[in-house]
């Protein structure tokens, strides 16, 4: 077997090889005893439809390779795929059912709006490069329930009530869906816009020497592009508008979009990145380049 159809193999059936078997179901996520700690309550899940597996007491997840070089403890690939190909041969199905739509099932119900203080999700923002108590400015950490499940993530509210929500498993939003916007303690002529909230946080994490909080700047984030027309009225307002969105098809249409409806007065900042798919990707570059620097001045090296 080569690496791609290693990762094929479906991750519940290769659990099943090592008698580790799911305990709870919802919907496609199967969740686990975590086989690779002890524990009493199961917190290790699998997605079947991404076949991606995520274990919320380490917090950490990934891919079939990424679960067998914990297993294993190893980082060489070639034996890591031995390791899999012996436990894949026996490898057998398991079944889920069908789970048939439901109106229901998209409703959010006991919802708990918290400080953000899971370690999953101060290791999801980690993992984001974003600085947990920049997030904590603007995010709150929300517990709720849906298809009769519990579940929990960042939310990140906006003018009308709702919540945008992420975790590593989860993109979605509490109704109602809206813009977000932040107004500086003075009034202000120009507004930096942003395709979503990860984009906004990398900006605040990237300035965080300079950075105040919100009180020096007035930002519109539109949750979604489909949003524009939600936030025209709003943008109106500015001298100039400065567009911090993604570099493809979408935020250049947004882009566009925006530039169309107000004239002049929009400017697309996307250029300060380019070469990255939107301001996270850029700023996890960043990063790595300035732990690399670090680790290098530590060792003398010059730069």
């Amino acid at each position: 077997m080569n690496i791609d159809q290693i990762k094929k193999i479906k991750l519940q059936e290769f659990l099943a090889t090592i008698d580790c078997k799911p305990v709870k179901q919802y919907g496609v996520n199967l969740m686990y005893l975590s086989p690779l700690r002890t524990e009493k309550h199961a917190s290790f899940k699998i997605n079947t439809e991404l076949n991606l597996w995520y274990d919320f007491g380490i917090g950490k997840g990934g891919n079939i390779i990424d679960l067998a070089e914990l297993l294993y403890n190893s980082s060489d690939v070639s034996y890591l795929i031995h390791q899999i190909e012996r436990n894949a041969l026996g490898c057998v199905s398991v079944s889920l059912p069908t789970v048939k739509p439901n109106a229901r099932q998209n409703s959010f119900e006991n919802l708990q709006v918290l400080s953000i203080t899971h370690p999953a999700l101060i290791n999801y923002l980690g993992e984001r490069c974003i600085g947990i108590e920049i997030a904590r400015t603007v995010c709150k950490e929300l517990h709720f329930d849906t298809r009769g499940k519990h579940y929990f993530g960042i939310g990140f509210p906006n003018i009308a009530g709702g919540y945008e929500i992420r975790n590593p498993f989860f993109k979605g939003c509490i109704a109602p869906k809206d813009i977000s916007h932040f107004y500086a303690e003075e009034p202000k002529n120009v507004c930096f816009v942003f395709e979503g909230f990860m984009d906004f946080l990398s900006f605040m994490t990237l300035r965080r020497k300079e950075n105040d909080g919100l009180r020096r700047q007035d930002y519109l984030v539109l949750n979604s592009v489909s949003n524009i027309q939600k936030a025209l009225e709003r943008l109106s307002q500015y001298d100039s508008i400065l567009c911090f969105l993604d570099n493809d098809e979408a935020g250049r249409n947004a882009y566009l979009q925006l530039s169309k409806e107000l004239g002049k007065s929009v400017t697309d900042a996307s250029t300060l990145y380019n070469g990255y798919k939107d301001l996270n990707e850029y700023l996890c570059a960043e990063a790595k380049h300035s732990e690399k620097a670090e680790v290098k001045k530590a060792k003398g090296i010059k730069l």
